[in-house]
């Protein structure tokens, strides 16, 4: 197994054909720049392989993601998170490969958005899913394009912008989840075997690139523009930076406009 900066590990299994990616954090695999770096390399070192057909995230340890980074939310740090965010999906889009997600307890915020960016999340009875950010008076831009995107307008305003948890079940009705089992990483395999080994990776590539032609320019184009609402407009606010200041120091914020 090769380590990438120490936060993520790769390996390429099935001859080349599936790339395991594990965020190695523990517990709690918080996505920040580092990891975020580490993703990107990982990716541009082997997401060309060739007969490339799957790549699977994983969380070490019992959790998928608490998310990014709340310390690196603040406004002389933030844009460099979202920046290094966004070069990870943009990365994706552009390599075109099937991606599964393998979740486990915890997956919330950033990491609730790289799983939700997934064609297919296999998850164990006790996950729990959340776009929180509304909680400490920010909101999420990768989010804000892409659950709508992924589950229709309803769900992803509903998400964002109550900020509530919600558990498997709930995640598997909403049509979020693939499948419940209490080995999903041995059910994405299985997945794996019976739909993405047989097919030509030339042509998953293609089906994949057609099937996110309408999240192209949403990535491209309005996630930039989101990123500086909040950045220009947003972080100007005492509640934003009260939000994430209570947040870092375990407090209630004091929002002034209630």
């Amino acid at each position: 197994m090769e380590a990438t900066r120490s936060k993520i590990l790769c390996e390429l299994r099935k001859d080349g054909q599936l790339l395991h990616v594990t965020l190695n954090a523990p517990e709690g695999n918080v996505i920040d720049t580092g990891m975020l770096q580490g993703l990107d390399v990982v990716l541009g070192a082997h997401g060309r392989t060739q007969g490339l057909k799957a790549i699977i995230f994983e969380g070490a340890g019992d959790h998928f993601s608490y998310g990014t980074s709340v310390s690196e939310h603040r406004k002389d740090k933030v844009e460099a998170l979202m920046t290094r965010f966004r070069r990870v999906l943009l990365r994706l889009l552009q390599l075109a490969v099937p991606t599964i997600a393998v979740v486990r307890g915890h997956c919330l915020s950033g990491g609730f958005e790289l799983a939700a960016y997934c064609n297919w999340i296999f998850a164990a009875p006790d996950a729990r899913f959340s776009q929180p950010e509304i909680k400490i008076g920010v909101f999420p831009p990768v989010g804000s394009v892409l659950l709508p995107w992924r589950l229709g307008g309803g769900a992803g305003l509903d998400l964002c912008l109550s900020g509530r948890s919600f558990d498997a079940e709930e995640a598997l009705g909403m049509g979020l989840i693939k499948k419940i089992g209490d080995d999903p990483s041995a059910d994405a395999y299985a997945f794996f075997e019976r739909y993405l080994a047989p097919r030509s990776a030339s042509s998953l590539h293609y089906a994949e690139l057609a099937s996110r032609a309408t999240l192209r320019p949403l990535l491209e184009e309005t996630l930039p523009d989101l990123e500086r609402l909040y950045l220009e407009e947003l972080m100007s606010t005492h509640d934003a930076r009260e939000g994430i200041i209570a947040s870092m120091t375990g407090r209630e914020p004091r929002y002034r406009d209630r």
